[in-house]
């Protein structure tokens, strides 16, 4: 897949960034996480991010207000991109409600397991089926309206 940065965002990214995020928020609403166990991955495999720009564009979500001079230094070196954060945002909200009324719904131990194991799932995929070589860092994508 063509890293985001180097195309238009069309329909499809769009969508897998209200996805992603709504992942990310119900991730968040269940467990307390969702920021860069989540997103970081998802930015990197399904949109072709490199790590870096993934990390910025994370932190952009998560952290503003709080964080904003971590999100700053990252915009800064050109690693946050400010439409696709505006996308994730939307998905979060929505997964964050979904996901903490799902959690509140089950025992505790289930919610412990279930965190545990997605923890390990994504720790073995990025430190032994991580082949892909990571792409420079390309031109912003151009936002909808244009």
């Amino acid at each position: 897949m063509t890293p985001v940065k180097n195309k238009k965002m069309d329909i499809q990214i769009i969508i897998i960034l209200l996805l992603v995020g709504v992942a990310a928020g119900m991730l968040s609403g269940m467990v307390g996480v969702g920021g860069g166990i989540i997103l970081v991955p998802a930015l990197i495999y399904f949109l072709g991010l490199s790590q870096l720009h993934a990390q910025g564009t994370s932190l952009a979500l998560i952290m503003l207000p709080v964080g904003i001079l971590g999100v700053l230094a990252y915009y800064k070196q050109g690693y946050v991109d400010f439409s696709l954060v505006f996308f994730l945002a939307i998905g979060f909200l929505l997964g964050s409600f979904l996901g903490s009324k799902i959690s509140l719904s089950l025992p505790q131990e289930t919610v412990k397991r279930f965190f545990a194991i997605l923890i390990i799932i994504i720790a073995l995929k990025m430190l032994f089926f991580d082949k892909r070589k990571q792409a420079p860092p390309a031109s912003p994508i151009t936002s909808v309206n244009e």
